[in-house]
Protein backbone atom coordinates (compact mmCIF):
# COMPACT_ATOMS: atom_id res chain seq x y z
CA UNK A 1 0.00 0.00 0.00
CA UNK A 2 2.84 2.37 0.88
CA UNK A 3 4.53 1.64 -2.45
CA UNK A 4 1.30 2.42 -4.32
CA UNK A 5 0.85 5.70 -2.42
CA UNK A 6 4.46 6.77 -3.12
CA UNK A 7 4.06 5.83 -6.79
CA UNK A 8 0.80 7.77 -6.98
CA UNK A 9 2.42 10.87 -5.45
CA UNK A 10 5.63 10.81 -7.53
CA UNK A 11 3.93 9.84 -10.80
CA UNK A 12 0.61 11.52 -10.25
CA UNK A 13 0.56 12.85 -13.82
CA UNK A 14 0.58 9.31 -15.23
CA UNK A 15 -2.05 8.09 -12.79
CA UNK A 16 -4.21 11.13 -13.47
CA UNK A 17 -4.13 10.36 -17.19
CA UNK A 18 -5.40 6.86 -16.42
CA UNK A 19 -8.11 8.19 -14.10
CA UNK A 20 -9.34 10.74 -16.66
CA UNK A 21 -9.40 8.11 -19.44
CA UNK A 22 -11.18 5.51 -17.32
CA UNK A 23 -13.61 7.67 -15.34
CA UNK A 24 -14.05 10.81 -17.51
CA UNK A 25 -16.38 13.23 -15.63
CA UNK A 26 -16.23 11.04 -12.52
CA UNK A 27 -12.63 12.26 -12.25
CA UNK A 28 -13.92 15.35 -10.45
CA UNK A 29 -15.52 13.12 -7.83
CA UNK A 30 -12.26 11.22 -7.34
CA UNK A 31 -10.30 14.47 -6.98
CA UNK A 32 -12.88 15.67 -4.44
CA UNK A 33 -12.60 12.42 -2.48
CA UNK A 34 -8.79 12.50 -2.28
CA UNK A 35 -8.64 16.10 -0.99
CA UNK A 36 -11.61 15.59 1.33
CA UNK A 37 -10.06 12.49 2.91
CA UNK A 38 -6.57 14.02 3.15
CA UNK A 39 -7.88 17.11 4.94
CA UNK A 40 -10.81 15.53 6.75
CA UNK A 41 -9.46 12.33 8.28
CA UNK A 42 -6.51 12.71 10.61
CA UNK A 43 -5.29 9.16 9.86
CA UNK A 44 -4.67 9.92 6.15
CA UNK A 45 -2.09 12.76 6.14
CA UNK A 46 0.05 10.93 3.56
CA UNK A 47 -2.37 11.41 0.65
CA UNK A 48 -1.24 13.89 -2.04
CA UNK A 49 -2.25 17.52 -1.65
CA UNK A 50 -0.13 20.22 -3.31
CA UNK A 51 1.10 17.87 -6.04
CA UNK A 52 -2.45 16.74 -6.83
CA UNK A 53 -3.69 20.34 -7.15
CA UNK A 54 -0.74 21.25 -9.38
CA UNK A 55 -1.20 18.16 -11.56
CA UNK A 56 -4.94 18.71 -11.93
CA UNK A 57 -4.29 22.35 -12.83
CA UNK A 58 -1.85 21.18 -15.49
CA UNK A 59 -4.47 18.93 -17.08
CA UNK A 60 -6.84 21.87 -17.40
CA UNK A 61 -4.28 23.30 -19.84
CA UNK A 62 -2.72 20.28 -21.59
CA UNK A 63 -5.51 17.70 -21.43
CA UNK A 64 -6.08 17.60 -25.16
CA UNK A 65 -2.37 17.54 -25.96
CA UNK A 66 -1.84 14.56 -23.63
CA UNK A 67 -4.45 12.47 -25.38
CA UNK A 68 -7.15 12.83 -22.71
CA UNK A 69 -10.06 15.28 -22.43
CA UNK A 70 -8.94 18.46 -20.62
CA UNK A 71 -10.31 19.11 -17.16
CA UNK A 72 -12.39 22.26 -16.68
CA UNK A 73 -10.39 24.80 -14.67
CA UNK A 74 -13.38 26.41 -12.96
CA UNK A 75 -14.89 23.06 -11.99
CA UNK A 76 -11.53 21.81 -10.67
CA UNK A 77 -11.09 24.92 -8.49
CA UNK A 78 -14.64 24.69 -7.11
CA UNK A 79 -14.32 20.95 -6.43
CA UNK A 80 -11.01 21.36 -4.61
CA UNK A 81 -12.23 24.38 -2.62
CA UNK A 82 -15.42 22.66 -1.43
CA UNK A 83 -13.50 19.46 -0.61
CA UNK A 84 -10.87 21.38 1.37
CA UNK A 85 -13.42 23.39 3.38
CA UNK A 86 -15.65 20.40 4.13
CA UNK A 87 -12.65 18.21 4.92
CA UNK A 88 -11.25 20.64 7.48
CA UNK A 89 -14.72 21.13 8.97
CA UNK A 90 -15.14 17.37 9.42
CA UNK A 91 -11.66 17.13 10.95
CA UNK A 92 -12.56 19.97 13.34
CA UNK A 93 -15.73 18.18 14.47
CA UNK A 94 -13.85 14.92 15.00
CA UNK A 95 -11.22 16.73 17.06
CA UNK A 96 -13.92 18.49 19.07
CA UNK A 97 -15.62 15.20 19.94
CA UNK A 98 -12.69 12.83 20.52
CA UNK A 99 -9.53 14.95 20.52
CA UNK A 100 -9.21 15.16 24.30
CA UNK A 101 -10.16 11.53 24.96
CA UNK A 102 -7.64 9.69 22.77
CA UNK A 103 -5.52 7.29 24.78
CA UNK A 104 -2.01 6.39 23.54
CA UNK A 105 -2.75 2.66 23.64
CA UNK A 106 -6.15 2.85 21.95
CA UNK A 107 -6.79 1.89 18.31
CA UNK A 108 -7.14 5.55 17.25
CA UNK A 109 -4.09 6.47 19.31
CA UNK A 110 -2.05 3.89 17.41
CA UNK A 111 -3.33 5.12 14.03
CA UNK A 112 -2.49 8.78 14.69
CA UNK A 113 1.13 9.87 14.40
CA UNK A 114 1.59 11.36 17.85
CA UNK A 115 4.83 13.12 16.96
CA UNK A 116 3.16 14.93 14.05
CA UNK A 117 0.20 15.71 16.29
CA UNK A 118 2.45 17.25 18.96
CA UNK A 119 4.21 19.39 16.34
CA UNK A 120 0.86 20.56 14.96
CA UNK A 121 -0.37 21.43 18.45
CA UNK A 122 2.81 23.41 19.21
CA UNK A 123 2.50 25.20 15.87
CA UNK A 124 -1.15 25.98 16.58
CA UNK A 125 -0.43 27.31 20.07
CA UNK A 126 2.30 29.57 18.71
CA UNK A 127 0.48 31.09 15.73
CA UNK A 128 -3.19 30.92 16.74
CA UNK A 129 -5.95 31.22 14.15
CA UNK A 130 -3.66 32.08 11.26
CA UNK A 131 -2.17 28.60 11.69
CA UNK A 132 -5.18 27.24 9.80
CA UNK A 133 -4.22 29.35 6.77
CA UNK A 134 -0.46 28.70 7.00
CA UNK A 135 -0.93 24.96 7.55
CA UNK A 136 -2.73 24.58 4.21
CA UNK A 137 0.68 24.77 2.55
CA UNK A 138 2.36 22.26 4.90
CA UNK A 139 1.91 18.53 4.22
CA UNK A 140 0.93 16.44 7.26
CA UNK A 141 0.56 19.54 9.43
CA UNK A 142 -2.51 20.65 7.46
CA UNK A 143 -4.24 17.37 8.29
CA UNK A 144 -3.62 17.65 12.03
CA UNK A 145 -4.29 21.38 12.57
CA UNK A 146 -8.13 21.24 12.13
CA UNK A 147 -8.20 18.30 14.54
CA UNK A 148 -6.19 20.28 17.08
CA UNK A 149 -8.43 23.34 16.57
CA UNK A 150 -11.49 21.23 17.33
CA UNK A 151 -9.88 19.60 20.35
CA UNK A 152 -8.97 23.04 21.73
CA UNK A 153 -12.60 24.17 21.34
CA UNK A 154 -11.85 27.07 18.97
CA UNK A 155 -15.12 28.82 18.06
CA UNK A 156 -16.38 27.27 14.82
CA UNK A 157 -17.27 30.61 13.19
CA UNK A 158 -13.71 31.81 13.79
CA UNK A 159 -12.33 28.50 12.51
CA UNK A 160 -14.55 28.52 9.41
CA UNK A 161 -13.34 31.97 8.38
CA UNK A 162 -9.68 30.91 8.44
CA UNK A 163 -10.65 27.57 6.91
CA UNK A 164 -12.23 29.21 3.87
CA UNK A 165 -9.45 31.79 3.42
CA UNK A 166 -6.77 29.11 3.68
CA UNK A 167 -8.61 26.79 1.29
CA UNK A 168 -9.05 29.56 -1.29
CA UNK A 169 -5.38 30.57 -1.17
CA UNK A 170 -4.16 26.98 -1.29
CA UNK A 171 -6.43 25.83 -4.12
CA UNK A 172 -6.02 28.92 -6.28
CA UNK A 173 -2.23 29.13 -5.94
CA UNK A 174 -1.45 25.44 -6.55
CA UNK A 175 -4.07 24.87 -9.27
CA UNK A 176 -3.32 28.05 -11.19
CA UNK A 177 0.43 27.40 -11.01
CA UNK A 178 -0.22 24.05 -12.64
CA UNK A 179 -2.51 25.62 -15.24
CA UNK A 180 -0.08 28.36 -16.29
CA UNK A 181 3.27 26.57 -15.93
CA UNK A 182 2.42 22.92 -16.51
CA UNK A 183 2.33 23.41 -20.29
CA UNK A 184 5.84 24.87 -20.46
CA UNK A 185 7.99 22.26 -22.28
CA UNK A 186 10.70 22.03 -19.61
CA UNK A 187 8.05 21.53 -16.91
CA UNK A 188 5.98 19.09 -18.98
CA UNK A 189 9.04 17.00 -19.89
CA UNK A 190 10.26 16.82 -16.28
CA UNK A 191 6.90 16.66 -14.56
CA UNK A 192 7.83 14.05 -11.93
CA UNK A 193 10.90 16.06 -10.93
CA UNK A 194 8.81 19.23 -10.68
CA UNK A 195 6.37 17.44 -8.36
CA UNK A 196 9.24 16.31 -6.14
CA UNK A 197 10.48 19.91 -5.95
CA UNK A 198 6.97 21.08 -5.02
CA UNK A 199 6.78 18.47 -2.27
CA UNK A 200 10.22 19.45 -0.94
CA UNK A 201 9.37 23.15 -0.98
CA UNK A 202 6.12 22.49 0.88
CA UNK A 203 7.89 20.67 3.72
CA UNK A 204 10.63 23.31 4.19
CA UNK A 205 8.59 25.28 6.80
CA UNK A 206 8.15 22.11 8.85
CA UNK A 207 11.88 21.32 8.59
CA UNK A 208 12.82 24.88 9.63
CA UNK A 209 10.44 24.63 12.60
CA UNK A 210 11.96 21.29 13.60
CA UNK A 211 15.52 22.66 13.42
CA UNK A 212 14.55 25.67 15.54
CA UNK A 213 12.86 23.45 18.13
CA UNK A 214 15.95 21.21 18.26
CA UNK A 215 18.18 24.22 18.85
CA UNK A 216 15.84 25.53 21.53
Amino acid sequence: MIEHVISFILHIDQHLVEIIKDYKNWTYGILFAIVFIETGLVIFPFLPGDSLLFAAGTFTAIGGASGVPPLNLTVVIVVFFVAAVLGDSLNYEIGKKVGTTIKPGSLLGKMINQEKMDKAEAFFNKHGGKTIVIARFMPFIRTFIPFVAGASRMKYGYFLLYNMVGAALWVLSCTLLGHFFGNIPIVRDNFSKVLIIIILLSVIPAIVGLVKSRKA
